[in-house]
């Protein structure tokens, strides 16, 4: 929240002030404190204030016909001057210093003539200071009982001359008024412009904060969604490639012909690996172009399955693939999450589970649509209960980008997945997703 009156504060946090450029260039000659660069003000003050004098004393005095004797002139003069110095504690000792000027102002009511009413610089200065220091209602509390002061002052020494206090006392009422209180009034509106500013400089180095911490939050999703994606595309092409790179190997001698197909298979299934990996690079280094479309190709979904199991069962692997229920049309986020899931499970099954018989189901229900990934055990396993305990550490083991890139992409879009061993000691992958209306039918029941 933002609050003007009195010291800027943000979300209840002092807003440090920015530095006038009077302040800064004080700073440069040297006077770094605050009493430092006030004192430099009052020497200023002082200065300006003893060529006024002899202004006063050699155009006013005779101008207006007045007189003043030597011995009056010299303490008015020492008395006008040293009414500067109390500027010295004026940021730092702000009520005391208006104190000072006022008691002063005093001493220079009473050494002045009685027609003549002398008001000095300090006395704008101080009241200003108050202003822009103290909240407003606080300023103008101390700045408005420093005028009956100087009013008072002023009928009492009419008094003592034997003229009348009415005239004098009005004049220094008025005179009290401009110098203290209007001098306040002002002070306090430039330093609540100045707070003003302050909290929106300081807002917007907030939202400049923010707005970083928004675009490096958004780089690091895309980067993991990136990622996802090499991940996805190199381990199920890959893992292909091994699996017939290895058949190749023990087929080379014994059956060239077969040894030849299956390099031609692995020639092709790379072609395809580096199309798929040319794409997601693609999608990182180049600006999108109205004319180029390339890239904006829709991810395989659940329609794709069927290409999928085909190459699983090019590899040799024994995949079955059932579909329950009437197919309905997904979100393009939902339907790219549920092929990849499922590549990523048919991997995971290859690489744990080398030869184990898969089962996927795709089950479209009323209000959800679930796709379960169930392998047994690898061929040679019993399933025993150190099996299962095998299985159950291959958490640990899969925790690449594998089960935490399947448990990502559900969460992106609201579902939920289930992964674990089975009691037989295989793996099992389930992933549903609500559906919260009717979607378009897209075709028969299969």
């Amino acid at each position: 929240m933002l609050t003007t009156d009195g010291p800027a504060v943000y979300d209840g946090v002092p807003v440090p002030p920015r530095a006038s450029r009077l302040d800064s260039l004080l700073t440069r000659l040297g006077a770094t404190t605050r009493p430092a660069q006030d004192a430099l003000l009052a020497a200023a003050v002082t200065l300006v204030t003893a060529g006024l004098l002899v202004v006063l004393f050699q155009y006013v005095l005779e101008a207006e016909d007045l007189t003043v004797g030597p011995a009056q002139g010299v303490l008015l003069a020492v008395a006008t001057c040293a009414q500067a110095l109390p500027l010295v504690l004026r940021r730092t000792r702000p009520v005391l210093c208006l104190g000072l000027v006022v008691a002063v102002q005093v001493l220079v009511i009473a050494v002045s003539p009685p027609d003549l009413s002398v008001g000095g610089i300090p006395q704008v200065i101080a009241g200003y200071t108050i202003g822009t220091l103290l909240p407003a209602r606080q300023a103008l509390v101390v700045t408005g009982a420093a005028v009956p002061v100087g009013v008072l002052a002023a009928a009492v020494a009419a008094l003592a001359s034997g003229n009348g206090p009415l005239l004098p006392a009005a004049n220094h009422l008025a005179a009290g008024i401009g110098t203290y209180v209007l001098s306040a009034l002002v002070g306090g509106a430039v330093a609540t412009r100045r707070r003003y500013v302050d909290l929106l400089r300081l807002r917007a180095e907030e939202l400049m904060r923010t707005q970083r911490a928004t675009t490096q939050a958004a780089i690091f999703a895309e980067r993991s969604r990136m990622a996802r994606e090499l991940h996805d595309v190199a381990a199920h092409h890959l893992s292909g490639l091994v699996v017939q790179a290895a058949a190749v190997a023990r087929q080379i001698d014994s059956d060239p012909e077969a040894a030849k197909a299956g390099t031609a298979w692995i020639r092709g299934q790379g072609k395809e690996t580096l199309d798929s990996l040319r794409l997601i690079v693609g999608v990182l280094r180049e600006r999108p172009s109205i004319d180029d479309d390339g890239h904006d190709a829709p991810p395989p979904g659940l329609d794709a399955l069927d290409g999928l199991v085909g190459t699983a069962r090019t590899l040799g692997d024994t995949v079955e693939l059932v579909r329950e229920g009437r197919a309905r049309a997904l979100a393009p986020i939902a339907d790219a999450a549920f092929y990849r899931v499922a590549q990523e499970s048919l991997s995971n099954a290859r690489q744990h589970a080398p030869g184990a018989p898969v089962r996927m189901a795709v089950r479209f229900a009323e209000r959800e649509v679930s796709l379960e990934v169930v392998n047994t055990p690898a061929p040679g396993r019993a399933p025993t209960d150190s099996t299962r305990q095998d299985s159950t550490r291959q958490v640990s083991t899969r925790q690449g980008m594998g089960l935490i890139g399947m448990g990502e992409r559900a969460h992106l879009v609201g579902a939920t997945l289930t992964t674990g061993a089975t009691p037989s000691g295989g793996w099992r992958v389930l992933l549903t997703l609500p559906l919260h209306h009717e979607p378009t039918n897209t075709g028969g029941q299969e």
